[in-house]
């Protein structure tokens, strides 16, 4: 089995949900884990005879949407939540749906997730922090229990592995992962057509967008530390979305000598920033947590409500110091 203890009580928690209705929740600007989460959890209960439907603040990403099929989807805004228990998947924290759904759900009755920075905030967790990706955890524990997952859910969880690991490139990448995709490969995954709706059918204003992002690229800390910005007239006059934006950060972390790249991009009357490792050893959460945000070990982000100049120097500050820090602790010495 790949999670004994987590299989046993999710069989537990299915007989329980059986007769109610469940929304499957999941964080704001979604993700490939989150929506592939929010499908396959959501497709598996309905076969189990539960009423389920997903519901994100936020549409899935243009280049997610093929992947949701007829599975039961809503938008938070034309959601009525009587009569509904929750489930949230790949939400490090309750306020990660959104203030609009934490609202209609002050409580949550499952956690399911694989964030270091999760406090098993649920009445039932099923939190996996040394997994991959949310969809990982599902796709393990649906195999233990024997449940049925069909072609559709099968690329859902797919796509979620796919995504959160990079193309198969993070450390989280591990034999059970390709072990896992194996079997879904068997129920029906096809890994051609989701390498070619994610990253085969790039839009030109994207393109636009990457080469501002990479000139504004700048190297600190003797060349360990890369920042680039985003300011929303680059969004405007390239006419790209904010979700083409995904990604980009890797380009500063990728760069030769970088340990730790960022990208602050201007966003919905705030700045975010996301953060990138070249390994786990840099604890990115930790940083991220000093700015109210949180994620994994070598890829965090976070929100802040300042001007993007200021959170750039407040967070290159930060980072040099937490650099530093993390130097101490593992016996090397920074540059």
């Amino acid at each position: 089995m790949y999670f004994p203890e987590l299989s046993e009580r999710f069989k537990q928690l299915l007989a329980e949900l059986r007769g109610r209705r469940v929304a499957v929740l999941g964080h704001l600007r979604p993700d490939g884990d989150c929506i592939g989460s929010q499908v396959a959890l959501t497709r598996v209960l309905c076969s189990q005879g539960i009423d389920a439907i997903a519901v994100n603040r936020d549409d899935p990403p243009r280049v997610i949407q093929p992947f949701v099929g007829d599975t039961p989807w809503a938008l938070a805004k034309d959601f009525t939540p009587e009569g509904y228990v929750t489930m949230n998947v790949d939400c490090a924290d309750p306020i990660r749906v959104g203030m609009l759904l934490e609202g209609m759900f002050p409580e949550t009755l499952a956690n399911i997730d694989h964030h270091v920075s999760n406090p098993s905030y649920g009445r039932h967790n099923f939190v996996a922090p040394a997994t991959s990706a949310t969809a990982e955890v599902l796709a393990g524990m649906f195999f233990d229990l024997g449940l049925p997952v069909d072609a559709v859910t099968a690329q859902a969880l797919y796509v979620g592995i796919a995504t959160d690991t990079g193309q198969f490139r993070f450390p989280t990448t591990t034999g059970q992962v390709f072990e896992l995709c194996a079997r879904l490969c068997a129920c029906g995954a096809s890994p051609a057509e989701v390498a070619r709706e994610l990253f085969e059918q790039e839009p030109l204003a994207k393109l636009k967008l990457l080469r501002r992002y990479l000139g504004s690229l700048r190297l600190y800390h003797s060349g360990r530390i890369c920042i680039g910005v985003l300011r929303e007239q680059d969004f405007q006059e390239t006419g790209a979305e904010h979700e083409d934006a995904e990604g980009f950060v890797d380009y500063a972390r990728d760069l030769d000598g970088v340990d730790i790249g960022m990208l602050v991009q201007e966003f919905e009357n705030q700045v975010k920033g996301s953060l990138r490792a070249k390994t786990r050893a840099y604890r990115l959460d930790q940083l991220a947590q000093e700015f109210g945000g949180g994620g994994h070990a070598p890829a965090a982000g976070f929100n802040q409500h300042r001007p993007l100049e200021e959170v750039c120097e407040l967070l290159l500050r930060a980072a040099e110091v937490h650099l530093e820090k993390m130097d101490r602790e593992r016996g090397t010495v920074g540059a």
